[in-house]
């Protein structure tokens, strides 16, 4: 019996089926079944706006199943004429609440979706693209309305900063933006250093000269000094060793 019914008839069936019904859920699961295909068409119309074409048409199936459970015949409406607006409504608060990666004023996000359905039509009336006046024209608002409708549009998408870029792909668009200048940490390194040299001995700061800024070997210096290489080493190693804990009493 269910299956020779019609998809309005379906609805109209369901409205009036009591909730205890057993036969209510098969009945409930035919309706739905039966309206998909308009879910489907009326997602289908914002499938070039950036969103996931299977995001929205869960988002709109969803509005047809709540328009499936709240109809009233009873009201003298045709089953389409309440569903579309819920399902577009849905697909609608979708992009307002979701899809948008920086929050702006509601009128502007529905101003911004109705400049994209406005331009999708004038292209085709006009055979061409549509100017700014020809949009603010159509939708009845100022010029600057569609600039800050446009305008709107850059915070509905975030870059992500991972993805590489056209150029190499194994350099990330990250790695083009401003960071953090290891010229100012060297700064910070040096004068930390510069402390903790003061704080050695006449002898060790000489030993260290000797090695790093005169870059003499530990044979060199130990001619220099009067000294073996061995000696030498152990004079530089403690020198290293007193440095170091100073630079760390320093952090």
């Amino acid at each position: 019996m269910i299956a020779a019914l019609s998809p309005e008839q379906l609805v109209t069936t369901l409205a009036a089926c009591p909730p205890d019904d057993p036969g209510r859920p098969a009945l409930r699961e035919r309706a739905i079944t039966a309206w998909l295909p308009l879910a489907r068409n009326l997602a289908r119309r914002y499938r070039r706006r950036g969103e996931n074409p299977d995001d929205l048409t869960q988002v709109a199936i969803a509005g047809l199943i709540e328009s499936v459970d709240r109809f009233e015949p009873a009201r003298g409406t045709e089953f389409a004429s309440y569903a579309i607006p819920t399902v577009l409504g849905e697909i609608k608060r979708h992009f307002r609440d979701r899809c948008w990666a920086v929050r702006v004023p509601r009128r502007q996000q529905e101003l911004w979706l109705m400049i994209l359905s406005t331009n999708d039509a004038l292209t085709q009336d006009l055979a061409r693209s549509p100017r700014l006046p020809d949009i603010a024209s159509r939708l009845q608002v100022s010029e600057d309305d569609v600039r800050q409708g446009l305008l709107s549009a850059h915070a509905y998408r975030a870059i992500s900063l991972s993805p590489p870029t056209d150029r190499c792909r194994d350099f990330e668009f990250g790695e083009a933006l401003a960071a953090c200048d290891r010229g100012y940490e060297l700064v910070e390194l040096r004068m930390a250093l510069r402390d903790s040299l003061d704080r050695l001995g006449e002898r060790d700061r000489f030993v260290l000269h000797l090695r790093f800024d005169e870059n003499l070997t530990q044979r060199q210096i130990g001619v220099r000094l009067g000294t073996s290489q061995m000696q030498v080493s152990r004079l530089l190693s403690g020198a290293l060793g007193r440095l170091r804990h100073f630079m760390l009493e320093a952090d």
